[in-house]
């Protein structure tokens, strides 16, 4: 289900790839069963590419990654993330356009 350049977070890594990330972390919070999740998937690749090498862009299986999700308190998917330097900088939840999260991945990179 991903791009060539969207990764796949999990609890095992999420600490290494994200946290500890030297560069923004887009994370995608999603399940196989949701509409929504899915209609954003070829969005998330979309960017991924399109800011390789710039932000680190992943997906969370949230079926798989129970405890993960409710660490950062997911209570609706797709609930789209955006990490820099450790700390959550945006949260945006339900389906948004590329344009909605290049803008938030644009802040980041910017601040």
């Amino acid at each position: 289900m991903a791009g060539r350049n969207t990764l796949e977070f999990t609890q095992d890594n999420f600490q290494s790839e994200v946290i500890g990330s030297s560069q923004p972390v887009l994370v995608d919070f999603w399940a196989e069963w949701c509409p929504p999740c899915k209609a954003l998937g070829p969005t998330i690749d979309e960017i991924a590419d399109a800011y390789s090498g710039r932000v680190k862009v992943g997906k969370v299986n949230t079926d798989t990654n129970q405890s993960l999700a409710a660490e950062y308190g997911i209570q609706n998917i797709p609930t789209i993330m955006i990490f820099k330097n450790g700390e959550i900088r945006e949260r945006l939840v339900g389906l948004k356009t590329r344009r909605e999260l290049e803008a938030a991945l644009d802040s980041a990179l910017r601040a």
